[in-house]
């Protein structure tokens, strides 16, 4: 058996450590759900420790850690990853999940400075500090090596009505995973992003009653189950590191995205 033969069975024996942000609910929530019923021990990280600790208690059979984190913070971040060193001894995946929409409704030119910051600070700083953080451990651990997975979103390629923080903060993503996944080459790390469109969480309620299309109308959208989100996240979490997802899309197969506006 060859040292590459050997090293990818030794990782597929090993149990595999993750670490989610956002993951007190919606998305972040669904896809640390998929990960610990596959057998993961999954790191939880988010805002607000009662809220990790009720997606914990969704598989109580396995093994994770909560840790609360506000990931615009860098000593926050740097506290969940020396936690998830310090309790499982490697990362083998960061879903880089956690963001916000900001204010909805608010037109560009009315648009507070402190509501863009926030909006950056979370969807774009937060993602970079959570990404660094992953990255030095990956390079340095033994074997070495993982993945990151940024949640982009169909707003990294297509905007909705007075959406500028968020949209200037996907499109951002996509050159951060993008310039990760060229430099994390030499160390085994691979970056790839998902952009999801219209899955069914707290944060797109709202479009099964009504969302303000490029038209100006207000119209329903069709929504899909967050777990087949979950599901394409986990395809791309378990694919050997010698292969790489750069890039998938995965929505609401009748939502207003391809031809919108």
């Amino acid at each position: 058996m060859n040292n590459a033969m050997r090293t990818a069975e030794q990782a597929s024996r090993r149990t595999r450590i993750a670490v989610v942000t956002g993951a007190g609910s919606g998305i972040g929530r669904a896809v640390a759900v998929e990960l610990l019923r596959a057998g993961w021990s999954v790191a939880l990280a988010g805002r607000r420790a009662e809220t990790l600790e009720e997606t914990a208690a969704l598989v109580p059979e396995g093994a994770r850690l909560a840790v609360r984190t506000d990931v615009s913070r860098p000593d926050d971040v740097a506290a969940l990853f020396a936690a998830v060193r310090d309790r499982f001894g490697r990362l083998d995946l960061l879903f880089n999940n956690a963001g916000t929409f900001g204010p909805g409704g608010v037109p560009f030119e009315d648009l507070p400075h402190e509501a863009w910051r926030h909006v950056v600070d979370t969807n774009l700083n937060g993602a970079f500090l959570c990404a660094q953080a992953a990255y030095r451990q990956m390079k340095e651990q033994d074997p070495r090596g993982g993945r990151i997975i940024n949640n982009g979103s169909v707003s990294a390629h297509t905007p909705r009505p007075h959406s500028a923080p968020y949209t200037a903060t996907k499109h951002a993503l996509t050159g951060l995973t993008k310039s990760l996944s060229l430099d994390g080459r030499a160390y085994g790390i691979a970056v790839g992003q998902i952009d999801i469109g219209n899955a069914a969480t707290d944060m797109t309620a709202r479009m099964q009653t009504g969302a303000l299309q490029a038209n100006g109308e207000i119209a329903p959208e069709p929504v899909m189950d967050v777990a087949d989100v979950a599901r394409t996240v986990r395809h791309m979490a378990e694919l050997p590191l010698e292969a790489n997802v750069q890039f998938a899309t995965v929505l609401a197969t009748a939502m207003p995205y391809v031809g919108r506006g």
